[in-house]
């Protein structure tokens, strides 16, 4: 029986371009030994699972899977299903994923997250000179069994980087949206900030001294696609 596979961009510009492709799956239709070959086979940087909550419940359960692993949090299909989750008339407080609980804050045309900057992984952090520079990397320049981070300031005094990211050992070899790497730059740094990712995407961040990182964007549907 064929699954449906709704498919998001997040992190688009307010025109609705750019943003990260992401397959969000009810997990009631994918068994948990499916789930890995779903997301290999849709090739997304992620696709996550979600269980439904009934009418009126405040929070959801979801696990997220890269084509090759299971990841216990990320951003981009955090913010995703929680747009989803408001698009279906399921609104919730907070999104359960193996990390912990991460909150969610709904706005008019964005969502956020609220995560702990210590649930996203150890990024190596490559800190450029010059947009030329970033613009000139390639994935096989970078090691494969890290992620790699790639970033340089456009408007340090406004806080406005512009970013790219290697994770060829996860099977990315660049993502075009990070919100995990976006909250760890955002407490690398110590201040809120707008980052603009891979072809135009845009994540915006707010630091708390807390270790608590809000990761907010916008979010298109792109339709739905089957899977068997």
């Amino acid at each position: 029986m064929a699954i449906d596979v709704t498919v998001l961009r997040v992190f688009t510009d307010a025109d609705g371009k750019f943003g990260n492709p992401l397959g969000v799956v009810d997990a009631s239709a994918a068994g948990a030994a499916d789930r890995q070959r779903i997301a290999t086979e849709l090739g997304y940087s992620e696709t996550i699972f979600i269980d439904v909550p009934e009418p009126g419940s405040n929070t959801a359960h979801a696990r997220i899977f890269t084509p090759a692993t299971e990841l216990p949090f990320a951003g981009h299909p955090t913010v995703g299903a929680a747009w989803w989750l408001r698009d279906i008339g399921r609104p919730v407080h907070t999104l359960q994923v193996p990390a912990g609980v991460v909150q969610v804050v709904y706005g008019d045309d964005t969502v956020a997250v609220r995560a702990r900057a210590d649930w996203a992984p150890d990024f190596a952090i490559y800190d450029l000179e010059s947009t030329d520079e970033l613009f000139a990397a390639e994935p096989d320049d970078y090691s494969d069994d890290v992620e790699n981070y790639l970033w340089t300031w456009t408007d340090r005094d406004n806080g406005v980087l512009r970013s790219r990211m290697f994770a060829v050992g996860l099977g990315v070899p660049e993502d075009e949206a990070t919100g995990a790497a976006a909250v760890r730059i955002t407490d690398y740094l110590s201040r809120d900030l707008t980052i603009v990712q891979g072809k135009g995407s845009i994540i915006q961040t707010k630091w708390s001294a807390d270790g608590w990182v809000q990761v907010a964007g916008r979010v298109v549907n792109d339709g739905i696609k089957q899977i068997d």
